[in-house]
């Protein structure tokens, strides 16, 4: 588990930063044909300043270089520690203080990020991540993409506006449903279309 932590305030964050410090364990891993499998988190301090939490599952054994003595991550500081269960570990920083924090982060960040998956699982990840009314939609297999400005694009190219808009209510931000698709079909899962055979 590697914590990586802002020197200053939220003013010297960029979405870069964390791409490239991945990029920095990716190529790691590769020199020492270790598969690089991760989750990371993003979370607000007390002080209201994002970090990171990544997970990085390695051989038992395997040593990581300390990021800060090898300049993966020159915006502040880290800290690594073994993780016995990371999964759950990670979970919690997703749900603390979310009610609290909703908002709060910068503008364009992002509070999850996985990676090393083999492409089944890639796959399957992508689909659940999509809205219910596009997964009642397609399969594991299909394309959907997001639209600029918002919503989805299909395969046919079929633009789908988003089912919620982020409205001001009166003292805080929330989602609001403006528009309802329907759900033709009621997923509950990865699945393929299967062909139906007379």
């Amino acid at each position: 588990m590697i914590t990586l932590t802002y020197a200053g305030d939220n003013d010297d964050w960029s979405p870069k930063h964390i791409s490239a410090f991945m990029d920095h364990i990716r190529k790691w891993c590769g020199r020492n044909a270790v598969a690089c499998r991760y989750v990371w988190v993003a979370e607000l301090q007390k002080r209201g300043v994002i970090h990171y939490h990544v997970a990085l599952w390695v051989p038992r054994g395997t040593k990581l270089p300390r990021p800060d003595d090898q300049g993966w991550w020159p915006h502040g500081f880290t800290r690594i520690e073994v993780a016995r269960a990371a999964v759950p570990y990670l979970l919690k920083y997703l749900s603390k203080g979310a009610g609290d924090t909703l908002g709060s982060f910068p503008k364009g960040s992002r509070i999850y990020g996985v990676g090393g998956l083999e492409h089944s699982l890639r796959r399957a990840r992508r689909w659940l991540g999509l809205p219910a009314f596009v997964q009642a939609r397609s399969s594991i297999d299909d394309d959907w993409r997001r639209a600029d400005g918002g919503g989805w694009i299909d395969a046919t190219g079929q633009h789908w506006p988003s089912e919620f808009a982020r409205v001001f209510l009166g003292i805080a931000w929330g989602v609001q449903r403006v528009i309802d698709h329907g759900r033709p079909f009621v997923a509950h899962g990865p699945f393929s279309w299967m062909p139906s055979h007379a």
